[in-house]
């Protein structure tokens, strides 16, 4: 068959246009041996975080533990928050990797919810203030759920003694008592920046609790602090335990 300039012309856009379609389409593909390496590395994340749940349940895996591994109860915590610190250092490098070779593995690659995974392991690592731009950057594309991104940033803020934006910390501190002589447990919200505005700021982000509501599941009634006296409490806490 004879083809003349423009019959030619349009059959070359024709293939161009079915590569351009191909190549998208490949583009956008679930990457599945990644998706499954993620899924797995959010179950291994979670297998010694299981076992912190406080309520009832507690003590009896803590004694389930003891008996398997034959240490005495009063062990338990510490053996398993080192175990649990060693896995979090594996999967922290294992996740380096993988953002290295993909970049960070969102909703596009891997899937929901498998697109959380890579961000809770860098939550659960020292590489916060590595990741939290890049990080910041996915969640304004949608390829991770903002909020995650904001609690990601309020414990940024909260590790470099800054008030937080959305509430979702809290912490513990043990603190000496002057009038019993002592060391009590004190718990609380850490403090938050505008805290007035802070329930607009979380609906804004994406939370489905109140900064009240959020502070009874971690079973931390909420009393607002400002930045001074929680770093007082910081302060007199790691004084008291040297």
């Amino acid at each position: 068959m004879k083809l003349n300039g423009g019959s030619l012309s349009l059959l070359l856009l024709l293939v161009a246009g079915m590569g351009a379609c191909q190549s998208t389409k490949k583009s956008t593909e679930i990457n599945l041996t990644l998706k499954r390496e993620l899924d797995s590395l959010d179950v291994v994340d979670q297998r010694y975080r299981k076992l912190f749940v406080g309520g009832p349940g507690m003590e009896v895996k803590f004694d389930s533990v003891a008996r398997a591994t034959g240490i005495p109860p009063e062990q338990v915590g510490p053996y398993l928050s080192q175990r649990m610190v060693t896995q979090d250092s594996l999967n922290i490098k294992r996740v380096g990797q993988i953002i290295g070779q993909y970049g960070y593995p969102g909703k596009t690659l891997v899937g929901e919810p498998t697109n959380e995974v890579a961000l809770l392991v860098i939550q659960h690592s020292t590489r916060i203030p590595r990741y939290l731009k890049l990080v910041e950057q996915e969640a304004a594309k949608g390829e991770v759920p903002f909020y995650l991104y904001a609690r990601m940033l309020d414990r940024h803020l909260m590790y470099q003694n800054q008030a937080q934006l959305y509430g979702t910390q809290g912490c513990s501190y043990g603190v000496l008592n002057p009038r019993t002589g002592q060391r009590e447990t004190v718990s609380f919200i850490w403090p938050i920046e505008d805290a007035g505005r802070v329930n607009e700021r979380r609906k804004k982000a994406g939370f489905d609790s109140t900064v009240e509501e959020n502070s009874l599941r971690l079973g931390i009634p909420y009393k607002p602090l400002t930045l001074a006296e929680a770093l007082r409490i910081k302060q007199a806490s790691e004084a008291s335990s040297r």
